[in-house]
């Protein structure tokens, strides 16, 4: 159990975020069209899981604009962009801000994802939601960069995923 806040109310997850160096768990998700998106489909690449709250709130959806522009273009990367939305509000979203290099996929099928990944927050005002958290894997799925946002409404370190990238 992880404790995070949110404006300052403690909040928990259930369980804890994969940590660096560790394999990460195999996911199933939801497409914007309702295909099914799986860790299988993304073998051989590195895979950039930022995950989220909802793309209604202002951070949630500067961090899918961020990862766009900024990682979604690197080679051999593919940027997936979680959440409990529905597929169809994630489809409105990307056409009205012209997301294009970057994926979005819902949790809303998927509790196990919640739950292996440690990210579903289990009280506080989001219960039932993501915590903010952005994972990196590398071309064989193992965890090489880890940030659980402490406090949901900040943004997460753009930085630090995007340079682990780029070494």
């Amino acid at each position: 159990m992880e404790t995070i806040y949110f404006k300052g109310t403690p909040c928990h997850t259930y369980g804890n975020i994969p940590a660096v160096g560790t394999k990460a768990p195999c996911f199933s998700l939801v497409s914007k069209d309702l295909a099914d998106i799986r860790c299988q489909d993304f073998a051989g690449k590195r895979v950039v899981l930022n995950i989220f709250p909802s793309l209604d709130t202002p951070v949630c959806a500067m961090s899918v604009r961020k990862f766009n522009k900024e990682a979604a273009g690197l080679d051999n990367t593919v940027v997936i962009n979680v959440s409990m939305d529905l597929p169809f509000a994630m489809a409105r979203f990307c056409a009205t801000e012209g997301i294009d290099n970057a994926l979005v996929a819902s949790a809303f099928r998927s509790p196990t994802f919640a739950q292996q990944y440690g990210l579903q927050m289990v009280d506080g005002p989001l219960a039932g939601l993501l915590a903010r958290a952005v994972i990196v894997l590398d071309e064989e799925h193992n965890v090489i960069f880890s940030d659980l946002v402490e406090e949901i409404t900040n943004e997460p370190d753009y930085d630090g995923a995007v340079s682990v990238l780029k070494r």
